[in-house]
């Protein structure tokens, strides 16, 4: 059975947890030589203990430039090129209308949208040779959510960057796709309810009800639709939102 991302130079930014973790660990089992990013160094070099051959942690904030051209300078001296880029640093947290913050819009702001612009275009003398770039995107770019809209609007500016660089790469042989998924049983998530695990468990049951899998995705299931956008089984698939979300924003 062939490897499909077999001698392939990957990038994974916010990988020591969640998809971005499962996703490395599927993407170096078929084949690639993964870099890893995260902000702390620990939690960095436990991610690569776990991913095994093939993993390189970095060490980096995808929010600051000096950070990114210090990863990709180290990318080009060791590799040459980058042929996928998973761009998954993100988050955000829930607050109401009446309630938001200009320090909520500016951190959500600022990792799921400055952070992506920065890393896809200080990575792109890397992927002129063509290349899959996949940004992380959530089924609340499309769905109203209570007391997440600022974390929903930043998402749905995910989507349209992805739109316009298809049009910027065009001719490049760059293919630029948001992944997008519904509730997942990530860390990111279930600290959204908290500290306490009957709270996590509440936020987790209420948001299986809402999808007609009647159940919330596991990081590996997504990590599988990251790789299809990674391999050359997408070769023709370029400017799209895959969602791999049970239905959730689908019905």
């Amino acid at each position: 059975m062939s490897k499909r991302l077999k001698d392939k130079i990957a990038v994974i930014t916010g990988a020591t947890s969640g998809i971005g973790l499962a996703s490395a660990k599927l993407f170096a089992a078929e084949g690639a030589t993964v870099y890893i990013t995260g902000r702390r160094r620990d939690v960095l070099d436990k991610a690569v203990a776990e991913i095994g051959e093939g993993a390189i942690g970095v060490q980096a904030d995808s929010s600051r430039s000096e950070d990114l051209q210090r990863l990709f300078d180290q990318v080009k001296r060791e590799a040459g090129r980058i042929d996928v880029l998973f761009v998954n640093a993100g988050g955000g947290t829930m607050l109401p209308l009446g309630q938001i913050t200009e320090t909520q819009i500016d951190e959500t702001f600022g990792r799921n949208v400055k952070a992506v612009i920065l890393t896809v275009q200080a990575a792109l003398p890397l992927l002129q040779g063509g290349g899959s770039v996949i940004l992380t995107g959530s089924t609340t770019g499309t769905e109203g959510t209570a007391a997440f809209s600022v974390y929903s609007a930043s998402k749905a500016a995910v989507r349209n960057l992805a739109r316009s660089w298809a049009l910027d790469l065009k001719g490049s042989g760059i293919r630029v796709n948001v992944l997008s998924p519904g509730a997942t049983r990530t860390p990111g998530l279930v600290e959204l309810a908290g500290d306490d695990a009957a709270a996590q468990q509440g936020l987790l049951d209420a948001l299986a009800a809402r999808i007609p899998l009647g159940r919330v995705g596991e990081p590996e299931e997504i990590a599988k639709a990251a790789l299809f956008l990674a391999s050359d089984d997408a070769s023709f698939v370029n400017g799209a939102e895959l969602f791999a979300d049970g239905g959730q924003a689908q019905v």
